[in-house]
């Protein structure tokens, strides 16, 4: 994903897929949502060391990335 583009918090810092997570949907409608699969999930700190700078913090990694870092990291 290049972020020359302005920075879009939906999408995924890695690969621009769209990751409105449950609670960054819940924040921004106020409608209760169920438990996102990322409250369970663990992330590797060597995933997030791939996320830009300007995005640190700011979008989700998407469940797609978490699972293809795991793999590659397995392999």
């Amino acid at each position: 994903m290049s972020l020359d583009a302005p920075f879009d918090a939906t999408r995924c810092p890695l690969c621009g897929a769209d990751n409105r997570c449950a609670m960054e949907i819940e924040r921004a409608t106020g409608q209760p949502q169920a438990p996102c699969w990322c409250v369970s999930a663990s992330f590797d700190p060597a995933l997030l060391d791939r996320i830009p700078d300007e995005a640190r913090g700011k979008a989700c990694v998407c469940s797609a990335c978490v699972a293809r870092f795991a793999a590659e990291t397995r392999a």
